[in-house]
């Protein structure tokens, strides 16, 4: 069995708006291995949840996706049946939405919408569906099982709505789970749960995931890999160890410089803050989409496509004309910014 679960090239989504054609994803690529996380992080409509979507085929009907290649364990995605796709979902891959309460049905108990798709993929009867259902709400640290699977979600709090959806996407053993934004919701001690919950379950039934977020402290907690998405294109994507030591693209670097570094930071030192606003992505957008918002723009960055490159290591590449050297001595500059040492 090979490793690689999903293989995406040259993905992209246009969606058709009032004022012309919005380009929200344009031309990503990455793959996810087996017992591999690979987070997809930027700030709100960047194109994160939309390429989540566009995997599943789950997007608005008046969007159109393309791309080169949209592999699941080596079976073309682009070439398969509604049918198909609708076998695939909820089954060889799942996903766990932003927010369970408008995500879970509240008209159903939990156990009539944890059991249906175990019913409607696999060969098992009633009592065994009830019986993986009871399994994974234990498994996800949910107490007396049995007696909340005639339970509605409006009687769970948010963090047992959360582990529900995280037992959902596991009730047919997926080897690909995309979870879109899993925590925003809860407070700080549920959201460290629920990361430690995935982050556990991932290994033990050595899935893929994709893990979306805008929050860089989620990402350092549990990421193998990091693609960062901005204006609907990723920009950085490398190891975290890669992305959070040597930071290469100008946006990356402006993410981390506005989070304080505990013992380090100085009191009193300003906080770092990336200025301006991300452009429209309505018709064509020239040149690097970052450059209306980058200290170190150029005439050159302006025209023209700039095409990804390699950093120092070995699967580290950005999206910039600076050379890895220029970026490192930005990146030194604003590291003695952040701590108030200059």
């Amino acid at each position: 069995m090979s490793d690689l679960i999903l293989e995406v090239r040259d993905l992209v989504v246009d969606i058709p708006v009032a004022t012309g054609m919005l380009h929200p994803v344009q031309s990503i690529s990455f793959d996810v291995t087996r017992g591999e996380t690979l987070c997809i992080v930027g700030e709100s409509g960047c194109g994160k949840s939309l390429t989540s979507l566009a995997v599943m085929d789950l997007l608005p009907s008046t969007a159109t996706c393309t791309a080169s290649v949209l592999k699941l364990d080596d079976e073309d995605l682009q070439s398969v049946g509604e049918k198909r796709m609708t076998d695939i979902r909820g089954n060889k891959m799942a996903m766990i939405f932003q927010e369970p309460m408008t995500s879970l049905n509240p008209a159903y108990t939990i156990g009539n919408q944890l059991e249906e798709a175990l019913l409607r993929h696999k060969k098992v009867s009633a009592a065994e569906a009830r019986d993986r259902a009871i399994y994974l709400l234990e498994k996800v640290g949910i107490t007396a099982a049995a007696s909340r699977l005639t339970q509605y979600p409006h009687q769970l709090s948010g963090g047992l709505r959360q582990r529900v959806m995280i037992a959902m996407a596991l009730m047919c053993g997926p080897d690909l789970i995309i979870a879109d934004e899993p925590t925003t919701a809860l407070d700080v001690t549920i959201q460290a749960q629920i990361l430690h919950l995935l982050a556990d379950l991932q290994k033990e039934f050595n899935m893929g995931m994709i893990l979306i977020t805008h929050d860089l402290g989620v990402v350092a907690r549990v990421a193998d890999r990091v693609a960062v998405m901005y204006a609907g294109q990723i920009v950085e994507t490398g190891t975290a160890k890669q992305v959070f030591e040597n930071p290469t693209h100008p946006y990356t670097q402006g993410l981390l410089e506005c989070i304080p570094i505990p013992g380090k930071t100085e009191r009193g030192a300003p906080l770092g803050s990336i200025p301006g606003i991300v452009p429209s992505l309505v018709g064509d957008l020239p040149g690097c989409h970052f450059a209306d918002r980058c200290a170190h723009v150029m005439d050159a960055c302006r025209t023209g496509r700039i095409d990804l490159r390699d950093s120092f290591e070995d699967g580290h590449v950005f999206r910039c004309l600076l050379t890895p050297d220029q970026s490192a001595a930005n990146l030194k500059r604003g590291a003695a910014c952040r701590t108030g040492r200059i």
